[in-house]
C-alpha cells in the first residue's frame, strides 16, 4: 500500500475498555498512548481516560507524535428527539475539529444489546421495521450533513449487537442514506463474527469507505459465545477479539481491494482485550510488525 495515502493508528480499547472500565483500569492515559507512540502507530481514536480539554489533549499527543483519527459517537436516532440527537454530534463534531481530526465514526444504540452483560449477542438482535429504517436512514444523511459542516467526514460502524450489524442491513442503509454524506466505516472484525462475507462487502462499498477498522477475530472464541448464548462483552472477556495476525482472518486481500480502490486515509488497529491477559503494549507491536510485512507501511 502507499503509504503517503494511509495513515496508520490503533485505538484505546486494547488498554482501557470504555464498555467494562475495571478492564484496564489502572492503565493511565499517558501509559496507553506512549506505548501506542512506541509500537510505532502515528494516531488514535479517544478514549474515555482521554483529557476533555483540547489544549491538554493537544499537548500529550504532540510530544508522543500522535494524532487523533476518529471518535465513536453512539446516536438515538430511533428512541431521542433528534434536536437532541443533533445536539450532542455537534459537540461532538465541534471537539474533533479543534483537535485535527477529520473522521467521526457513528454507530446507532437505539436498542443496542453491545453493553448488555446477559443479553445473548446472536439471539437478541433487534430487528428494525420499515418505518424505523426510514427515520434511522433520515437521520442519518442529516447528520453525515451536518457533519460537512465542520470539516468531518462522517462514518457508519456496523457492529455486534447493533440494528446494523449484518450484510443485509449495510446494503439496506448504505442504499438509503445520501450517498455523499453518509460513509462507511469498514470492521473486518465485527462482519467476521457475525458470519458474514466481509470481502463482500469490502468490495461493494471501497469506494464509499472512509474509515477502516483492522480487527481480528478467535473462532473458537465466537463459536463458544454462540453455543453458550453469551453476550457480546463476555465474548470481550473471553478473548473473541485480537489483533491482525493473531486471528482467523487474512489480510492481504483487504490490503489489496483497499489498495486498487485507492483507499486514502487512516487504518486503525483495534481489539478490546483484558489487558491482564493481552499485554496491549506486546500485542500492539505485533500487530504493527503484521501490518508492515503484509501491508508494506
Amino acid at each position: 500500500m502507499d503509504s503517503k495515502k494511509i495513515s496508520l493508528g490503533i485505538a484505546p480499547i486494547g488498554w482501557t475498555n470504555d464498555d467494562m472500565p475495571d478492564l484496564g483500569g489502572e492503565i493511565t492515559f499517558e501509559q496507553c498512548v506512549s506505548e501506542m507512540a512506541l509500537a510505532g502507530y502515528s494516531g488514535c481514536e479517544i478514549g474515555n481516560k482521554y483529557p476533555k480539554d483540547v489544549d491538554e489533549l493537544l499537548d500529550k499527543l504532540n510530544i508522543r507524535g500522535l494524532k487523533i483519527a476518529n471518535r465513536w459517537f453512539s446516536s438515538f436516532i430511533l428512541t431521542k428527539p433528534f434536536d437532541e440527537v443533533e445536539k450532542d454530534f455537534r459537540e461532538n463534531c465541534a471537539f474533533l475539529k479543534a483537535v485535527g481530526a477529520k473522521r467521526i465514526g457513528v454507530s446507532e444504540q437505539s436498542y443496542s444489546i453491545q453493553g448488555q452483560m446477559k443479553t445473548p449477542v446472536f439471539e437478541k438482535k433487534y430487528i428494525m421495521n420499515d418505518d424505523e429504517w426510514k427515520k434511522f436512514a433520515d437521520g442519518l444523511s442529516k447528520l453525515g450533513k451536518i457533519a460537512k459542516e465542520y470539516g468531518i467526514t462522517m462514518t457508519y460502524h456496523h457492529h455486534m449487537g447493533t440494528v446494523v450489524q449484518t450484510e443485509e442491513e449495510i446494503d439496506r442503509m448504505m442504499a438509503s442514506t445520501d450517498p455523499d454524506s453518509v460513509f462507511l466505516l469498514f470492521d473486518s472484525g465485527h462482519l467476521a463474527y457475525c458470519g458474514e462475507d466481509y470481502m463482500s462487502v469490502l468490495s461493494k462499498y471501497a469506494t464509499r469507505i472512509k474509515h477502516v477498522h483492522l480487527k481480528d477475530i478467535r473462532p473458537e472464541i465466537v463459536k463458544k459465545v454462540k453455543d453458550e448464548h453469551l453476550s457480546f462483552l463476555k465474548g470481550v472477556r473471553l478473548g473473541a477479539f485480537t489483533v491482525p495476525g493473531d486471528g482467523a482472518i487474512d489480510f492481504k486481500p483487504i490490503f489489496k481491494v483497499l489498495d486498487d480502490t485507492g483507499y486514502e486515509g487512516w487504518m486503525l488497529v483495534e481489539a478490546e482485550q483484558d489487558p491482564a491477559i493481552a499485554n496491549p503494549f506486546k500485542y500492539a507491536k505485533a500487530a504493527r510488525e503484521y501490518i508492515r510485512k503484509t501491508a508494506d507501511i
